[in-house]
């Protein structure tokens, strides 16, 4: 990585959960439980995977400039918070949109984004939206309503594979994902082509905006049905930075590589317990609420509380 940073992996985890901790406390709402299930993988992915350049945008991010066309030369997308596009380096597809607060918050963290930026978030005009588009900070395309995303990914994979590209291209997902055909499809489509300069990792929290996925449409052996598509598959504890490093690196020639994160939707919030199965996105119904919340998770996570 072009951009200097002394920061242990650790602590970009811990500053990625406290930053969206802070901002659901101001603004009476956010995010918490993928702060808590992605932190780590997301700091292993900024901190030490991913080769990325400078940032081509202003770190404080610009208004909407309009959606990308031959006739709008002022359109941009968010993809510029993770350097050039050139054949050497990374590309890194964000297909959970809601996790965008998350994925501010790791760029404020890795200094790709100024500290301010959160300023900006969810207001009338900007692009720092609540729910990824194309021109949100970290974003590179639109993913809809989920499970859109591998399959940009890996037609973008394929495409520079044919192009003799070294650059690798890793994707950011839900398992929420996996209960939407359209991802089976791209596994299948990856395993016959034998796409194998693509990462998949998996934020496999248990949990969708309906609850718990065991009460919605329950995924069974993961593991075993994505290995079944003939891809690599590696199941690890996605709060362990060894198993993340290990698994990162555990890429086979002619096979694209997911990794399946379990991880914990209270992980470092444990306080957050309290609200399951309804962790989606967390909004206080009393100032009591609030302010027992604001207090308890205060002190897992080291806060201050004169910040919030």
């Amino acid at each position: 990585m072009s951009i200097p940073n002394r920061q242990s992996t650790e602590d970009v985890a811990a500053g990625i959960r406290r930053r969206v901790f802070l901002h659901t406390m101001r603004n009476n709402g956010g995010y918490l439980s993928q702060a808590c299930s992605a932190a780590e993988s997301l700091a292993l992915l900024y901190n030490e995977v991913l080769k990325l350049g400078e940032p081509t945008l202003p770190k404080l991010p610009p208004p909407f400039a309009g959606v990308p066309s031959a006739n709008n030369p002022d359109a941009f997308t968010g993809a510029g918070y993770h350097g050039p596009f050139a054949p050497d380096y990374d590309r890194f597809i964000i297909s959970p949109a809601h996790y965008a607060l998350v994925i501010y918050s790791a760029l404020i963290q890795m200094g790709r984004m100024d500290e301010n930026a959160l300023d900006h978030f969810n207001r009338d005009g900007g692009s720092v939206e609540m729910i990824g588009a194309e021109h949100s900070p970290g974003m590179e395309v639109t993913t809809g309503s989920l499970a859109q995303g591998l399959s940009m990914a890996s037609g973008l994979a394929w495409a520079r594979k044919r192009k003799g590209e070294k650059g690798k291209v890793w994707v950011y997902m839900s398992d929420g994902e996996f209960q939407e055909g359209q991802t089976w499809e791209a596994l299948a489509a990856l395993s016959y082509h034998g796409i194998d300069n693509i990462r998949a990792i998996v934020d496999v929290n248990r949990q969708q905006c309906d609850g718990a996925m065991s009460s919605v449409l329950d995924l069974g052996d993961l593991p075993g049905r994505v290995a079944a598509f003939g891809v690599t598959c590696r199941s690890v504890d996605g709060h362990d930075l060894d198993a993340l490093r290990a698994a990162a690196d555990s890429a086979e020639p002619g096979k694209p590589l997911v990794i399946l994160a379990n991880t914990s939707p209270f992980q470092g919030m444990n306080y957050l317990q309290k609200r399951f199965p309804r962790l989606h996105y967390v909004r206080f119904k009393t100032r009591e609420e609030r302010e027992d919340m604001k207090l308890a998770l205060a002190a897992e996570l080291g806060v201050d509380l004169a910040d919030i």
